[in-house]
């Protein structure tokens, strides 16, 4: 199964037993097949029109809609009926959330995966960043010495400070990016960062449908009314593996540059054609495979992710104590 994406202004219809989407170039209308049959998402970055027959069709086929806004971030999906309902699962995760020591440890290894993908990023440039490697290695060491969730949220705070502190020094072009500033981002790096979060977090969510686990019960984020917030949780651990590592790859390869962010707007809006260029880069990362150590065979990306759900559901079980994903490559 595969994603398929919108990026023009125009509708979704059906035709016979067939999905079109419908739109306008150069004064003509034009359509372009939806392989329903293929796909189980569709991130739409347009203006785009569908009715509730349509979202019925597409809640019977297991299709996720992901939506982003104007300036390209994310705003929300529809998830359709869950099909692998398990109430043993929800029953579990929903008491491990209750267990303060239960959740605290869940919660830690989000961020020690998380934090050890940070530091295999900068190692990759261990002559540039020596320092922040040593300060973020130190952070990690007390992560298991965290006595509550809010702690933890600090030390993940404190490494990701450090961490987008060393981004000019790992990006070979002068860049305007002195700190994180999300809503809204304030400028090109902010903006980029922004959009391959919402990547992963939209990546994530649709694994976790596939699986027992209910989206919305969570460990290291609050749950919350209408969030999806065990995405948050997990995309964590992989935000340094498919969002950063591809930032970092298009900025010095000169794929992205300042003519793909909005100058009107403060280089806070990425254009379409940088859109473009970001999510086929994306879709290819989530397709490469890379060869598992004990699986003893090679596994995408995608599937990586789906792996690190099933660690956390026999987790859950208590079949198997959960360890976070660590990148070996």
């Amino acid at each position: 199964m595969r994603d398929f994406y919108i990026f023009r202004s125009g509708r979704i219809s059906r035709q016979d037993n067939s999905v079109m989407f419908c739109y306008k170039e150069d004064g003509t209308e034009k359509k372009t097949p939806i392989p329903v049959e293929n796909i189980d998402s569709i991130y739409i970055f347009g203006e785009v029109d569908l009715n509730t027959k349509l979202i019925n069709f597409f809640n019977q086929h297991d299709i996720m809609l992901h939506f982003f806004n104007y300036y390209g971030f994310y705003s929300g999906t529809f998830y359709p009926r869950e099909f692998l309902n398990a109430g043993d699962v929800i029953v579990k995760q929903s008491s491990f959330y209750l267990d303060r020591t239960k959740r605290l440890n869940i919660a830690a290894e989000f961020i020690k995966g998380a934090v050890y993908g940070i530091i295999q990023n900068l190692k990759r440039y261990r002559n540039r960043c020596g320092r922040q490697i040593e300060q973020i290695e130190s952070l990690f060491e007390n992560i298991d010495k965290q006595k509550d969730i809010q702690s933890l949220m600090g030390i993940e705070g404190n490494v990701r400070d450090i961490y987008y502190r060393a981004f000019p020094l790992i990006i070979n072009r002068e860049i305007e990016f002195e700190k994180r500033v999300k809503h809204p981002p304030d400028n090109m790096m902010n903006a980029f960062i922004s959009f391959m979060n919402s990547l992963v977090y939209s990546a994530v969510l649709k694994e976790i449908y596939r699986t027992q686990l209910n989206p919305t019960v969570s460990f290291l984020h609050e749950p919350s009314y209408r969030r999806f917030s065990l995405s948050l949780d997990v995309a964590e651990i992989f935000k340094p593996v498919f969002a950063d590592r591809i930032i970092f790859s298009l900025m010095n390869n000169n794929q992205i540059t300042e003519k793909h962010f909005d100058k009107e707007l403060n280089y806070a809006y990425m254009t379409e054609a940088g859109r473009k260029i970001v999510v086929q880069e994306f879709d290819e990362k989530l397709n490469t495979t890379v060869y598992h150590k004990q699986l003893k065979k090679n596994v995408s990306y995608r599937r990586i992710i789906r792996l690190e759900l099933y660690k956390l559901i026999k987790h859950l079980l208590e079949k198997k104590e959960y360890k976070s994903f660590r990148i070996w490559w």
